[in-house]
């Protein structure tokens, strides 16, 4: 599961952002201020920091740039209340990857958190190892066992996503936003079609299968307790 921190100082806005997060499958941690933010990444990894701007203390800006400077490349997304292009860009020049200004909608909030997260993971991750299967992101290859065979995009993105979080439910509307985009979908009936597709591919694997969660959405399940990703 994704940690994502959240660094604002009102608290109502800290705690909508926190429980909208966690509702989408991420696991949020909350701090009220930079210092706060800096003393918990000491304790905690996380995958992507969500950060105000305007903050008593050390402001967003300054914190970008105190954890670019010491190395970590954690995906950043800084919001204000400032809109002028002379804020966006001290923002970007300080290091963060996406900016917004409040008022801040969360449903776009949740698709930039989505883009942002799979940018990072594709580049960091560029092959992933199930037992004896093993996806390669480059080229949509899967070998196992039995062979290689290359994937169509689609299909070894939304393989790669499932296996890459194993046990994990992704709802049919993450899945679709993720792969897909929001507008890149006729109609739900793509994802049935990919997962069919899969299922028949890798009906003999020995090393995961992809389950239905009924009302949910789907997980991929790995046969073997002592396979590791």
């Amino acid at each position: 599961m994704f940690k994502i921190l959240v660094v604002e100082d009102d608290s109502d806005l800290c705690q909508l952002f926190c429980r909208t997060l966690q509702r989408s499958g991420y696991q949020a941690l909350p701090a009220m201020e930079a210092e706060a933010a800096l003393a918990l990444l000491e304790k905690e990894n996380v995958d992507l920091i969500i950060s105000d701007v305007m903050m008593p203390g050390m402001n967003g800006f300054e914190l970008v740039r105190q954890l670019r400077e010491a190395g970590l490349d954690i995906p950043i997304l800084l919001i204000t209340a400032k809109g002028d292009i002379l804020d966006k860009q001290i923002g970007f020049t300080a290091g963060a990857d996406d900016y917004m200004v409040k008022p801040v909608d969360i449903q776009e909030m949740l698709l930039r958190v989505q883009a942002l997260l799979r940018r990072a993971k594709s580049v960091n991750d560029r092959k992933l190892t199930v037992g004896e299967t093993e996806l390669l992101y480059d080229t949509w290859t899967v070998n196992d066992t039995r062979g290689s065979q290359i994937l169509p995009q689609k299909e070894f993105q939304l393989l790669y996503k499932l296996l890459s979080y194993p046990g994990q439910i992704f709802t049919r509307q993450q899945i679709l936003d993720d792969i897909w985009g929001p507008d890149g979908y006729e109609d739900s009936h793509t994802l049935d079609v990919h997962i069919s597709r899969l299922r028949e591919r890798f009906k003999d694997s020995e090393d995961f299968e992809i389950v239905t969660i009924r009302g949910l959405g789907y997980r991929a399940v790995i046969k073997n307790e002592k396979n590791e990703k």
